[in-house]
């Protein structure tokens, strides 16, 4: 089969112009057919305050109201994307910028409300408070357009996502960017042999968050609950983790976590980041 990759670029390299640009063109020399999917940063906080827009968040997660839908719509779809578009093709690298509402790419619903199953979560007396992210989308992954996925790769587009989705009646969802890659990575899985990479600004999962050459340079699942049980995984990784093992039990080849900066090394078979099979 032939060759995918999949890459993922969040995480502070796009909030940093310098990073962004090293890395894009880096990207534009890889040679093989490739997807590029990219967080927001913190662009889109930045310019919500600009704007009187303010940033909510639940557990750590953005709640995406009618006014932030709006923000995110412009600033992911429009200034991150097409800032990214117009500098892959100054290194004539023929991209092309998408969202999830593009020729019906990727479908999703928005996600219900959440509500609290344990009485513990509520003030005693009242009723169960729900908690509602608002405009985020759930992938809807059996509805992917993978036809038009594939005219657009054969045809040597090299495909740039926005974290937006849509749920077939005009409204936009804020997707997470892990999630998209992922579930691109898997439904392509059955055309292509597909690495997922997600690219950030660490060299890898650390063993040791203090120490930036902690690298774990492979993770099984028997090693993951190793490490979880013994509380050496922060946050942030684990939703990256949870994302790739999810891929490959459903088809993709393998992921790669690691630097942005070691991108060319981690599209081949030398990898210095961490290898999740």
């Amino acid at each position: 089969m032939e060759q995918l990759l999949v890459i993922k670029i969040g995480g502070n390299v796009i909030d940093n112009a310098a990073a962004l640009q090293s890395f894009i063109e880096k990207f534009s020399t890889i040679k093989a057919r490739k997807i590029l999917v990219h967080g927001g940063g913190k662009i889109a906080t930045k310019i919500g305050d600009q704007l009187g827009i303010q940033s909510k968040y639940i557990n750590g997660r953005r709640v995406t109201d009618a006014a932030t839908i709006d923000l995110v719509t412009m600033v992911y779809g429009g200034l991150v994307n097409k800032k990214i578009i117009a500098t892959l093709q100054s290194l004539q690298c023929n991209a092309i910028g998408l969202t999830g509402a593009d020729a019906n790419l990727i479908p999703a619903t928005k996600r219900p409300v959440v509500y609290p199953t344990a009485k513990s979560e509520t003030t005693a007396g009242s009723d169960l408070q729900g908690i509602d992210y608002g405009f985020v989308g759930d992938v809807d992954s059996a509805s992917l357009g993978l036809q038009s996925l594939e005219i657009l790769l054969s045809n040597n587009f090299t495909l740039v996502f926005a974290p937006l989705t849509h749920d077939g009646n005009g409204q936009i969802l804020n997707t997470n960017a892990d999630t998209i890659a992922s579930t691109l990575a898997v439904g392509l899985s059955k055309k292509y042999a597909v690495r997922l990479i997600y690219c950030f600004e660490k060299k890898g999962v650390l063993e040791n968050v203090e120490d930036p050459n902690s690298v774990i340079s492979l993770i099984t699942k028997q090693k993951y609950h190793q490490l979880i049980a013994e509380n050496k995984l922060f946050d942030g990784i684990l939703p990256k983790i949870d994302n790739a093992f999810d891929a490959i039990d459903n088809g993709v080849d393998e992921v790669l976590i690691g630097d942005a900066n070691d991108l060319l090394q981690n599209v081949t078979i030398h990898t210095i980041g961490t290898l999740i099979k």
